[in-house]
């Protein structure tokens, strides 16, 4: 069954419909929820509380197609919340931790998600969603409720960070950022 459906049931009140919606994106959510915790337990409890709100909230979503979009804006606010609670940032070893299990990722990665860490949250809201979630401006501009310019900006603004980030750690400019992360 394609998600759309999965949807319209899950708006209906289909408990297994919305089940199987979280089951698509679940990979998607993690990866998010890792990137702003850095550890495992953290991030499955920002799943978890995640799945809670979009629950609650799912007859509240108007277009069916921004499903996405609507889920990814509750992760990052579930995220946000977990973070001023604890106020900090990701520590580097659960960053490695992560990164050493995960197949196909070299040690220029492990630096780009340390790079990112060091990031203020805007930027790396944009850079995360814009690089490891594969979303246009348009849809960034959706998730986070700000104008696309403001979009471009952070965007730009946090390239340019990663760049200064990355030339400190021993990267020559362009090595990483000339293209995708």
């Amino acid at each position: 069954m394609n998600h759309i459906k999965l949807i319209v049931k899950a708006k209906s009140g289909d408990v297994e419909a919305f089940e199987e919606l979280l089951k698509l994106f679940s990979d998607q959510l993690y990866r998010t929820a890792f990137l702003y915790t850095g550890n495992r337990e953290d991030a499955l409890d920002i799943v978890q509380e995640t799945s809670y709100k979009a629950f609650v909230a799912i007859k509240t979503l108007k277009k069916n197609k921004y499903f996405s979009t609507w889920l990814t804006r509750i992760l990052i606010n579930s995220a946000n919340e977990f973070l001023k609670k604890k106020k900090g940032n990701i520590p580097l070893e659960y960053v490695e931790e992560f990164i050493s299990h995960q197949e196909g990722i070299n040690i220029e990665q492990i630096d780009v998600v340390k790079a990112i860490n060091n990031l203020k949250r805007k930027y790396r809201e944009v850079i995360i969603l814009f690089y490891f979630h594969d979303l246009p401006i348009k849809e960034i501009s959706n998730v986070m409720g700000i104008p696309e310019n403001t979009v471009k900006t952070y965007l730009h603004r946090g390239k340019d960070q990663l760049k200064i980030n990355l030339k400190g750690a021993g990267y020559v400019e362009g090595k990483i950022l000339s293209g995708n992360i």
